[in-house]
Order: structure tokens, then C-alpha cells, then sequence
């Protein structure tokens, strides 16, 4: 086994000396070889664990083996290919292993990696997670602007809450959507009767998710919710048995060997 690769294109082994996968004719030049130690073995990643492509309803599609030291996943360039889908970057994340631990790296990419939290994460300025199909933002600066022109009159608008903090839609091309709010020191984000409804998300529990603010940081909870919420990683994050990783428009489920 340590000698063999994994065909990117139809899953296939293939001896790490082939060009080509002989089942389906596809090239191996790019796909990465397994590194060796000191004494001349391979490192003893082989095998290990696996990235499980989940379908609709939850079902198991395709396994993606996690044979060599480093699987770059993305449109165009890697191992792990989803060349139909355009919210890939062509080279978007790469599962790589470091002292016998499997790590997902952002390359990158335009959209990034999210990670189905376990526990409550937290969360600066800017951070964005995902409830159902809503990409969401954290805001917590400071309202700027001019209330007063320079001849003394006071621009007409909304009033201010008398707290800074809100949660911003993002949109197609990082369009801002609507934004709401916060009266108090939590909002409650779901599907109806919450602080914060998507009524026509099919994907978002009736009460999927919880945003605490402080001055300093956002908490956000999971509340149970069927589909999970997910938080976009910043650099780097180990990866354990049994973790979800969305990119794109992949869902993919973690397995590690014991």
C-alpha cells in the first residue's frame, strides 16, 4: 500500500512509478508521492483516514482516500478535483498530515473552509459562519458617518440601537444582505419566532444558532440544529475523526482510522 497512489479522477489505485492510472488513462504526474523518513521507509500516513463526499439527504458518495502526506483539493489543481463547481478556487485547501495529525489549510481561496462546530467558537470583527444556506458576518466596530452636514442639518434616517453590534448577510460577489441589529447581548438565528428569521431556508433549523456579543469578541452556539453551523478557518485547523468540511459546495465528512 505504501507504494501506491490514489487516481484523482476515478479513485483507483495506481503504483506510484505509473504515469498514468491504468484504469482510467488518467496522468499521476501531479498527484503528490508519499514522503520518506530517515531510514529510507515511507511514513506510516497511508491509509489513515478519508474524506467522505456527502450527497443530498445526507447519503455517502465518494471516498477520497488520504494516502500521501499532502491532498490539495480544489477545481483545477490537486488530487481532489470538483472541476464543476465554480465556488472552488482552482487550488482551495490542502488536508495535509503533521506529526501524525491531519490538518485542512485554506490556500487561498476566495470562498474559504468551513468546519461544522462541535463547541461554541469565538469570533472577531468580520469573522463569517454559515446557518442553513446564509452566509453570515459578525460586526462589531463602531458605527461611523456623519449625523450633521456641514450647514448644520442632521441627515433623516433609522434610529441607532443603542448597542454596535450586528449581523450582516453576505450575498453573491460579497454584497451585503440584510442586516440586523442587536438590541441586547445575544440574537437568536433560525427559521421563525428567533431574533433573526430565514423563513424560506429549507436548510436552517426553527432555532439553528446563537450569537453572544462582548466589547471584545462574538460566541456563537450551535443550538442543536439539524444541518449543523459552520465557521470559516482562518490559516490552518486540525481536523478529527468525525468532522464536517464544507468548500465550495462540498460537503465532506472526516474519517480517521483508530
Amino acid at each position: 500500500m505504501s507504494n501506491m497512489l490514489i487516481c484523482p479522477s476515478c479513485q483507483a489505485e495506481v503504483a506510484a512509478h505509473h504515469k498514468f492510472c491504468g484504469k482510467c488513462g488518467h496522468p499521476m504526474g501531479d498527484v503528490p508521492r508519499p514522503k520518506t523518513g530517515p531510514q529510507g521507509g515511507t511514513r506510516s500516513t497511508e491509509g489513515r483516514a478519508r474524506l467522505i463526499l456527502i450527497r443530498g439527504e445526507g447519503l455517502d458518495g465518494v471516498s477520497y482516500h488520504l494516502n500521501a502526506t499532502e491532498h490539495y483539493a480544489g477545481r483545477s489543481s490537486g488530487a481532489i478535483l470538483f472541476p464543476e463547481d465554480h465556488y472552488l478556487s482552482p487550488k482551495h485547501a490542502n488536508f495535509f498530515y503533521r506529526d501524525s495529525h491531519l490538518f485542512v489549510r485554506d490556500e487561498g481561496s476566495l470562498n474559504g473552509v468551513y468546519i461544522r462546530m462541535r463547541a461554541p467558537v469565538e469570533l472577531r470583527d468580520g469573522d463569517q459562519f454559515l446557518a442553513g444556506e446564509e452566509l453570515l458576518q459578525v460586526e462589531m466596530s463602531e458605527l461611523s458617518g456623519d449625523t450633521v452636514s456641514a450647514d448644520n442639518t442632521h441627515f433623516f434616517a433609522s434610529p441607532r440601537t443603542a448597542k454596535p453590534f450586528r449581523i450582516r448577510q453576505v450575498f453573491e460577489g460579497g454584497r451585503a444582505g440584510l442586516c440586523y441589529m442587536a438590541r441586547q447581548d445575544s440574537v437568536i438565528i433560525g427559521r421563525e419566532h428567533c431574533d433573526l428569521n430565514f423563513p424560506d431556508d429549507r436548510f436552517i433549523s426553527g432555532r439553528h444558532c446563537k450569537v453572544d456579543f462582548t466589547r471584545q469578541h462574538a460566541v456563537v452556539s450551535d443550538l442543536q440544529s439539524r444541518n449543523g453551523t459552520f465557521v470559516r478557518i482562518k490559516g490552518e485547523r486540525e481536523l478529527v475523526h468525525g468532522d464536517y468540511v464544507f468548500l465550495g459546495r462540498q460537503l465532506l465528512r472526516v474519517e480517521i482510522a483508530a
